[in-house]
């Protein structure tokens, strides 16, 4: 009895305007039928099944929450209900913050409903989250009516717009290159090539934002801890504090790069930059490189009325654990002006 009950099945009611009080809202760019579906011999492009969560990690998923076939499902879905569970925090955050609930969409649901990116989710959000989970070969690609209609949202002064493709792994045609990024992560449920984000990458070459997600890089911990490494915070560049009081995000195995495709732009600011565990070769790492860019921001400018960052949709999930820092985050999100 200490939780509530759930409901399924519900259609979203808008929530009504109030002043300083920020309406987010999350849209998950995945099919998941089309990712549940996947063929599970298949070595690439897929999200592991429950059973391979559970042997890799035996035994933290060994209790019969996760284990008992007749209580959670042991397929490809049952990866994807993790994805659900571990958003839970944030959405109870950003509730305690603004009074308003945080939805979640997702671009065709379990139920095989599809809801394109449109006035549905976007006339009722100030803050809107877009997660690039969805993997290229399913073949989510943002139409031009979607581009419209998020270029459209961003025209209302004073929205955000926060997208996140996720990690780029096994890019490369070269087998050896693609051993040494999985050796870099270290994270044996992902394959040797998993390339996420054809949706987000869409939307933003639609909407003219010069980012592209690369790699899977595996960020550098404290060694006396194995807390993840502070951020290297660019301060001076962050003037509408959305990294106030916070020294860092939450640790994954493979974070995305975010690379600037038009680095002469004055646009865009990359506002944190994680280190990165240079004991493990990288393609990236061996050009020199020993951050990547963690979090990106573009202010309003010409018809924009609204902020767009790029930051991974790991920020904002559980699953491998959260701290103040990153609570700190989701809050300036939820009360930016």
């Amino acid at each position: 009895m200490s939780e509530p009950a759930r409901t399924y099945n519900q259609e979203h009611v808008p929530r009504k305007y109030v002043q300083g009080r920020r309406r987010v809202s999350v849209y998950i760019s995945w099919s998941y039928p089309g990712e549940a579906n996947r063929d599970v011999t298949g070595m690439d492009n897929r999200y592991s099944t429950m059973t391979e969560v559970r042997r890799v990690l035996w035994p933290d998923y060994e209790s019969p929450r996760f284990a008992d076939p007749l209580m959670f499902q042991q397929g490809i879905a049952g990866s994807l209900e993790l994805f659900f569970w571990a958003w839970v925090r944030f959405q109870q955050v950003i509730r305690e913050t603004t009074g308003h609930e945080v939805p979640v969409f997702q671009r065709v649901d379990q139920a095989g409903f599809r809801l394109p990116l449109d006035e549905r989710v976007l006339a009722d959000a100030d803050t809107l989250l877009v997660f690039g989970l969805d993997h290229m070969v399913t073949e989510q690609e943002a139409s031009p009516e979607e581009i419209e209609a998020v270029r459209n949202f961003l025209e209302r002064e004073g929205t955000c717009l926060i997208i996140g493709p996720h990690h780029d792994v096994g890019a490369s045609p070269e087998m050896q290159e693609r051993a040494m990024e999985y050796a870099h992560h270290g994270d044996a449920l992902v394959p040797r090539q998993q390339r996420f984000g054809r949706y987000t990458r869409s939307l933003m070459q639609g909407l003219g934002i010069p980012v592209e997600n690369r790699h899977g890089l595996r960020p550098a911990v404290m060694k006396e801890s194995r807390r993840i490494a502070p951020l290297t915070v660019m301060r001076e560049l962050d003037t509408r504090g959305w990294l106030a009081g916070v020294t860092n995000f939450n640790f994954h195995q493979h974070l995305p790069h975010y690379a600037l495709t038009d680095e002469a732009t004055k646009a865009v600011h990359v506002l944190a930059r994680q280190p990165i565990d240079t004991s493990r070769p990288h393609p990236f790492t061996l050009a020199g490189n020993q951050e990547f860019n963690a979090l990106v921001w573009m202010p309003p400018g010409g018809d924009r009325g609204g902020d767009v960052l790029v930051a991974d949709s790991t920020v904002f999930s559980t699953l491998f654990g959260h701290d103040e820092s990153l609570e700190r985050f989701w809050r300036n999100i939820a009360t930016a002006h």
